[in-house]
């Protein structure tokens, strides 16, 4: 019930602030604070009004100026002065947070970054629901004081250190330690290419220290591991390589990691937690180093293949996915990726033999296809001729008849897209085989017409036959008509593909015999 009323006083305040504006309303809740403030200062047990107000300048956050100059700075300065409770503790941090954008733009706001980073240095202390607090507010200063931030890298780092090894009873969690880290990559973005190299590989360096003392020990104390202890610190790579946009940097950062990855993969390929953390951090150096990442890439193609073949896991398909992406096109590639897809596709079209298979191993499948798909898109010329690529066909052939959760979800999102267009998809179908695309695309757009009508039946039908009825009957007879919208009728039965494609010639045979039919035909149809 508390939460439920916090909710409305704050759709409440922010409708006042929509109609007196936020500064106005901002000065009205300063007032509480203040006279909260008073309470707090005859009695310390008094803490409660002082968080409601600050709960209520929080909400306004939006709408307040980011230069406002009358009340914030009063409010900031407050802050530091109100009684150590964890609770209003974490509300104040909260406001922190949730005014980082003036602390950057306001001519006052960055000065008062000392006092609240102190403010956040204690809230990471006081509790574990405040540390946790504390860390996304630092999380959204470094975001949008950055720029400003970078002259304050050592001081950063410290903070840094300070929480994540548990110093000054820091009680910061393994998710807390997640937005410290990108909280500094944010900032590493901003530096100058060699000083950001530099600050890349400090962080790196610390937090690939409890990985390489592991594997110091031997595998067997690896195997033995849970995963969560070695995720925690694979999981913060994953949001250096997001956040820290150095191409050339991450690629030399992640080139020099890859012993110790290796390693984890090598020794945890039958863990799937341990190998989705692992990937997760290599899709991001392979988003953000791109085709700065040289040999690396290779190793790195080398290793999933062959650990896939052994554990299947669906994450290292979705890593190769990631890797056709942004390497699909490139020549240089062009005998890594070919292995990879016909290895890949291989051993998976081996497990996917049934319908059963594709039941039990959804992720598997999903994976598979996406990987496909891209392949598709991005390197054609080596996925097509490949000697897999009818046995893929095959076996998507038994796996579209299965229908899961995800299937669903996606059909409806699909449905929502297309209905409402549906009509306008069909006419522009309809004129691309009338004239307005090459003779040499009929076949495509023939079958692209095709799917739509068997995909929604009737409806596309009706879709057709008010696409075919606008063109006049000066330009086509009736029974052209007829003869084009039966076919399009049996095949929406099921009757061969190949029966469909003799009256759409037809058809467009009789629509670019003459230019002027043509342009009648075309200006009928035109979309509007």
């Amino acid at each position: 019930m508390g939460s439920v009323m916090l909710l409305a006083v704050a759709d409440v305040l922010t409708d006042v602030a929509s109609v007196l504006g936020g500064d106005a309303t901002l000065q009205i809740l300063y007032i509480k604070l203040v006279e909260a403030v008073l309470c707090c200062g005859n009695q310390q047990s008094e803490w409660r009004p002082a968080e409601g107000a600050l709960f209520c300048i929080r909400a306004i956050s939006n709408y307040v100026s980011v230069v406002e100059e009358n009340v914030m700075p009063q409010v900031m300065d407050i802050l530091p002065k109100l009684p150590h409770q964890p609770q209003l503790l974490q509300t104040v941090c909260l406001i922190v947070g949730a005014y980082s954008k003036w602390l950057d733009a306001a001519p006052s706001g960055f000065s008062k970054l000392p006092l609240v980073i102190d403010i956040l240095m204690s809230g990471m202390r006081t509790s574990e629901d405040s540390a946790a607090t504390a860390a996304l507010a630092f999380r959204h200063i470094c975001d949008d004081c950055r720029k400003k931030l970078c002259a304050y890298c050592k001081q950063l780092f410290h903070i840094y250190y300070t929480a994540v090894t548990g110093e000054g009873s820091f009680k910061c969690s393994a998710d807390d330690s997640l937005h410290l880290v990108e909280a500094l990559s944010m900032v590493i973005t901003e530096l100058p290419p060699e000083p950001a190299k530099d600050a890349l590989e400090e962080l790196c360096s610390s937090v690939v220290t409890p990985l390489q003392e592991v594997i110091n020990q031997g595998p067997e104390v690896l195997g033995k591991k849970h995963a969560p202890e070695l995720t925690v610190h694979i999981d913060q790579f994953a949001y250096i390589f997001r956040y820290v946009n150095h191409p050339g940097a991450v690629a030399d950062a992640i080139h020099r990691l890859w012993p110790i990855f290796k390693a984890i993969f090598y020794l945890r390929a039958w863990d799937m937690r341990t190998m989705e953390s692992l990937c997760r951090a290599c899709k991001y150096a392979v988003r953000t180093s791109g085709r700065f990442m040289g040999i690396t890439i290779g190793a790195m193609l080398e290793e999933i293949q062959g650990l896939y073949q052994q554990h299947h896991q669906p994450c290292f398909l979705y890593l190769s996915s990631e890797v056709i992406m942004i390497f699909g096109s490139d020549p240089s590639c062009a005998s890594y990726l070919r292995n990879m897809i016909e290895s890949l596709f291989k051993h998976t079209t081996c497990l996917l033999t049934s319908i059963e298979e594709f039941t039990t191993r959804p992720d598997v499948a999903d994976d598979c296809f996406l990987l496909a798909s891209r392949c598709i898109r991005y390197c054609p010329q080596l996925f097509i001729p490949s000697a897999i690529f009818p046995a893929l066909v095959d076996c998507s052939m038994i796996g579209i008849t299965v229908q899961h959760s995800k299937g669903e979800q996606f059909l409806s999102i699909r449905d929502s897209v297309i209905i409402p267009r549906g009509a306008t998809i069909t006419r522009i179908l309809v004129a691309a085989l009338t004239g307005a695309l090459p003779s040499s695309r009929l076949e495509t757009v023939a079958f692209a017409l095709l799917a739509l009508i068997r995909a929604y039946g009737i409806q596309a039908l009706e879709w057709a036959k008010e696409s075919v009825s606008l063109i006049p009957l000066t330009a086509v007879k009736e029974v052209e008509r007829s003869r084009f919208l039966e076919a399009l009728s049996d095949a929406a039965s099921g009757t061969e593909v190949n029966a469909l494609i003799a009256p759409v010639e037809e058809l467009s045979d009789v629509f670019r015999r003459n230019r002027t039919v043509q342009e009648i035909v075309l200006g009928a149809l035109k979309a509007t």
